[in-house]
């Protein structure tokens, strides 16, 4: 979306308007009161909660503050943000909890406060918009709008005073709320131009269907970006991004190309080295703030976590390389420690900060490393992480060194020392769980739990690890229990006992089929398969745009934002309409439904002209291309539940990467068994002589069935020869 030229001369006003701050028009909670609480107080999320004692007042998103905007005829102050944001903390405890700035903003505004995570349908509108009117976009995010959500100020982080060139709110309240009062019709022409502009911008480019050719563009313009020295395909800062990397490793498989599987195989290798990994305790960070992975931006979010470890099980099964395996176990590790509830589900993030620090959870200086693990331990310790004695960590908000490190590694550790660090490693988790833990964030997300739910049974096939599976079918046991209304449709958050009243949007649906699809794959309990089955129906009736195709993010039945988004690139994480688009076709192959099939083409047609012009930004989405171009494969295997020679056929078929399939299990002693319920063509097949057996199909046409692994893996085209 390009920014209307009146908008963003209006923008460029109010930077440079002076006027004295306004006088009080009602009287507002009282901002010195320490006992003060305001509206947030009766809310769940936990980002909410934190700003409840604010003096500024605050307002959940809701009728009650537009209603009383218009009541007052002021403009909407919206800060969006979330609870493990370094620079949302920064922004709170500089101005947020300030009486001078609390009651500026008390004065002009009805103040609105709104957890990106509890509401991304209302955080993608408004960042569509920074991005526009700004050129760029981030957390927290601050929007000014008219009382009937319409925005004409735009920006990010703002210091109380101003400082190096960014205006300070002191200021910039004062000029917005004078050109509210004295240029109205200016500010309602740009807010009506900026809705206009953005309503225009979301219509995705349509085209026809997507090929082969795709793919290739895609990894060429990621081999155009990537970092050959330190993986990845940015300079700093560098984000992990694992569809690119899954989608990379789709395309070595597809065209034999070394260059791909390279790319992917790197990445992951520099980042288990760097700093964004922690080395103690397992898990990523959110992204590195330099180009070499090394010096990280601390937060830990369930997303990453999930996407990385799927990145890494995919990287192990092409290469058998063990890295990648231990990887993937160490992040499920760093999970099942940190980030399950007692019920089940998967906590929401780590904050970055702990005692008011960026980082400081995860650093350590030279004296207390020899202190604790003495001389020769702390030397190898010292070395082997990299420490300096002035440090390696540079204060983000001074730019110097602090005598602290983040520990890293410049190769990979040589096996006769692995058991020593091992050893070492446990000692350094033991001292630092002394220290005071950042914050967590332990709301319970529907669409992270479904990626979560995902890497768990994924894992659990490729490793062939029995409780993982359990890890994931208690998630998927919760989400079902816990974030389902009564009419069978998801809800977004839970948190504390409660679900929040937050909307299910269509990341929820998708993520969570995408997790339960894998998750009858790890178990092959039919239930699964038929919640599912249900969930797809209700995101297709819900959210289907039936005159152009595609997933609209926000239900037909939904609040009414200033637009109903439909998008398919994948940024952090993948976009519903890319994840939604290979669930289909899985289900299609599953269940013989070809009216599945046609919807995830639909999907394809829908984001064609936009994946044309840019395909390395929609990864995930070319990756359910990957599976529609094929070969793909369906399977089924009939067999005895539990016998040896059903484990050895099941396992040689979960441990080979081969990503585009589906694996259903017929058991063989069933006259009417309940997968034939879903997959009637399964209800025929039976065990030859009694033994395992695999019927494997590709593009319409079945083989002979064998009772033979490894020619069930020839048939499935897998490569003879790893990395």
């Amino acid at each position: 979306m390009r920014a209307p030229a009146r908008a963003v001369a209006l923008l460029l006003a109010l930077q440079s308007l002076g006027c004295p701050a306004q006088k009080a028009e009602h009287a507002a909670m009282s901002p010195t009161n320490p006992a003060h609480r305001n509206r947030l107080a009766r809310e769940q999320s936990p980002y909410l909660l934190q700003h409840a004692s604010n003096p500024v007042d605050w307002f959940p998103w809701g009728d009650e503050a537009f209603a009383l905007a218009r009541e007052l005829d002021r403009p909407v102050f919206l800060s969006i943000g979330y609870s493990t944001c370094h620079w949302c903390h920064v922004m709170a405890h500089e101005s947020f909890e300030d009486a001078e700035v609390a009651k500026l903003l008390n004065d002009a505004f009805v103040c609105i406060k709104v957890d990106r995570e509890e509401r991304p349908d209302v955080d993608g509108v408004y960042m569509a918009v920074c991005q526009a009117l700004t050129g760029s976009g981030g957390w927290p995010l601050t929007i000014v709008m008219t009382p009937d959500k319409k925005p004409f100020f735009a920006g990010t982080y703002f210091p109380k005073e101003s400082r190096f060139g960014r205006m300070g709110l002191v200021a910039l309240v004062p000029k917005i709320a004078k050109t509210w009062r004295e240029r109205r019709g200016d500010v309602a022409e740009s807010a009506e131009q900026i809705a206009a502009a953005l309503s225009k911008s979301q219509r995705p480019a349509a085209g026809g269907e997507l090929t082969a050719a795709a793919l290739d563009a895609a990894a060429e313009q990621l081999a155009a970006r990537y970092d050959p020295e330190h993986g990845g395909f940015s300079d700093a800062p560098k984000f992990p991004t694992p569809h690119n990397l899954s989608f990379l490793l789709r395309h070595w498989k597809r065209t034999g190309d070394a260059a791909s599987l390279g790319m992917a195989t790197r990445t992951l290798r520099a980042m288990r080295l760097g700093g964004i990994w922690d080395h103690v305790g397992f898990g990523f960070h959110r992204y590195s703030t330099d180009a070499r992975w090394r010096l990280p931006h601390f937060e830990k979010m369930l997303y990453d976590q999930a996407l990385l470890a799927l990145a890494c099980t995919e990287a192990f099964q092409a290469t058998g390389s063990p890295e990648f395996r231990d990887t993937a176990r160490d992040i499920l590790a760093y999970v099942l420690r940190d980030l399950t509830a007692p019920e089940g589900g998967f906590h929401s993030a780590e904050d970055a900060d702990s005692e008011g620090e960026e980082g400081r959870f995860y650093l350590w200086s030279v004296p207390e490393v020899s202190e604790l693990l003495g001389p020769e331990d702390g030397d190898l310790a010292i070395q082997l992480f990299r420490l300096e004695p002035e440090g390696n960590f540079v204060d983000p908000a001074y730019g110097v060194r602090t005598g602290r490190n983040i520990p890293h590694l410049a190769a990979p550790v040589p096996p006769e020392l692995r058991e020593r660090l091992e050893a070492i490693r446990q000692k350094l988790f033991a001292a630092r769980e002394k220290r005071v833990r950042p914050h967590r964030d332990d709301k319970v997300l529907t669409d992270w739990n479904g990626l979560m739910i995902a890497a768990f049974a994924r894992a659990a096939q490729a490793f062939d690890e029995p409780r993982y599976a359990e890890a994931a079918e208690r998630a998927a046991a919760f989400v079902l229990r816990e974030l389902r209304r009564p009419d069978g449709r998801l809800r977004h958050a839970w948190r504390a006992g409660t679900p929040s009243a937050a909307p299910a949007h269509a990341d929820d649906y998708a993520f969570l089929i995408w997790g339960l699809l894998d998750l009858y794959e790890a178990t092959f309990n039919v239930v699964h398969l038929e919640a599912a089955l249900d969930l797809n129906r209700l995101l297709l009736e819900h959210h289907w745009d039936a005159a152009e195709g595609g997933l609209f993010f926000t239900p037909d039945d939904g609040e009414k934002l200033l637009l109903r988004q439909k998008e398919a690139n994948d940024g952090a994480v993948p976009s519903a309409n890319s994840v939604a688009m290979l669930n289909l076709l899985r289900l299609a192959r599953i269940t013989g439904d070809a009216a599945l099939e046609r919807r995830a083409a639909a999907i394809g047609r829908a984001f064609a002209g936009d994946v044309a012009r840019l395909p390395s930004a929609f990864t995930q989405l070319l990756c359910a291309v990957d599976f529609a171009v094929g070969p793909s494969h369906e399977v089924v295997v009939v067999g005895r539940p539990g016998a040896d020679d059903t484990r050895a056929m099941v396992k040689a078929l979960r441990e080979a990467f081969v990503p585009n399939k589906v694996v259903l299990f017929r058991p063989a002693d069933e006259a009417a068994p309940a997968i034939a319920r879903i997959a009637p063509y399964a209800a025929a097949q039976r065990a030859l002589d009694g033994r395992a057996t695999a019927y494997v199909c590709e593009g319409g046409a079945c083989q002979a069935p064998t009772t033979d692994p490894a020619a069930a893996l020839a048939a499935l085209r897998v490569p003879p020869v790893k990395e």
